[in-house]
């Protein structure tokens, strides 16, 4: 039986986030955890809906809010504005999903020792920043994310193994910043790794995507691939199955 709860938590010194929580109930040991970092429209129903595929995963599914009472934006002016503070200060970004971190991180049936987040587009952001700010966190995925770094924690030992799921039609992430991150994670010696799919633009799992002048295109078969890599991803990393650099 899945258990389903939304939860408040402090956000920043003035907002209170509303994240929503899904784990199944027939096991009382603790769980490992998995945070999702929604997209610029914020915590919708499709996140939610992440949340309850990853505890039918046998893992604790915790969709997080990034702008405060489950705020959405509907038309893309509404994302702007509530996207373009937090792209423009990324220490706050980090500040508010720490915050995430730390609340799930305190929940009895969490186990606190393995916890990974995963990100779509401005969401990808968020849990690579959370893994550059040397959280302990075993893994996150980035899924069609912006991967720009920030202007912060460049010599933070990074502790956690990182997967890049991207279009290769990606307008909004060119080969250049591709390149960058991956020399961004070499240098900072990380366990990193970049699936690129072919015919596959920006917001390839969203299934309303469908405007391909903006470079918004759903993708069936990268959205089932990109799912079947998140999931091996977590058994990966949730299993202790270790990597070193050379």
């Amino acid at each position: 039986m899945i258990y389903e709860t939304e939860v408040e938590y402090p956000l920043n010194a003035s907002l209170v986030a509303k994240g929503y929580i899904a784990y199944d109930m027939k096991n009382a040991d603790p769980k490992p955890v998995v945070m999702v970092a929604p997209d610029w429209k914020g915590r919708s129903e499709l996140y939610c809906d992440i949340a309850r595929k990853i505890a039918h995963l046998g893992y604790v599914g915790f969709a997080i809010d990034m702008y405060g009472n489950a705020t959405l934006g509907d038309e893309d002016s509404d994302k702007k504005i509530l996207l373009e503070p937090l792209k423009e200060n990324r220490g706050e970004l980090l500040q508010r999903i720490q915050s995430a971190y730390d609340y799930i991180s305190k929940i009895a049936y969490v186990d606190a020792s393995n916890i990974a987040a995963i990100g779509y587009c401005f969401g990808g952001m968020c849990v690579l920043d959370l893994a550059r700010s040397g959280a302990d966190v075993k893994g996150v995925v980035s899924l069609h994310g912006i991967l720009k770094a920030p202007n912060i924690n460049h010599h933070k030992k990074i502790n956690s193994k990182v997967l890049v799921l991207h279009g290769y039609e990606d307008t909004l992430v060119n080969s250049e910043q591709l390149l960058a991150f991956a020399d961004e994670m070499t240098e900072r010696k990380v366990d990193w790794q970049i699936d690129i799919y072919g015919h596959t633009h920006h917001s390839f799992t969203k299934p309303d995507a469908n405007n391909l002048e903006k470079g918004l295109v759903f993708n069936a078969s990268a959205n089932k691939r990109a799912w079947d890599a998140t999931q091996y991803f977590l058994n990966e990393i949730f299993h202790d199955m270790h990597w070193e650099a050379i």
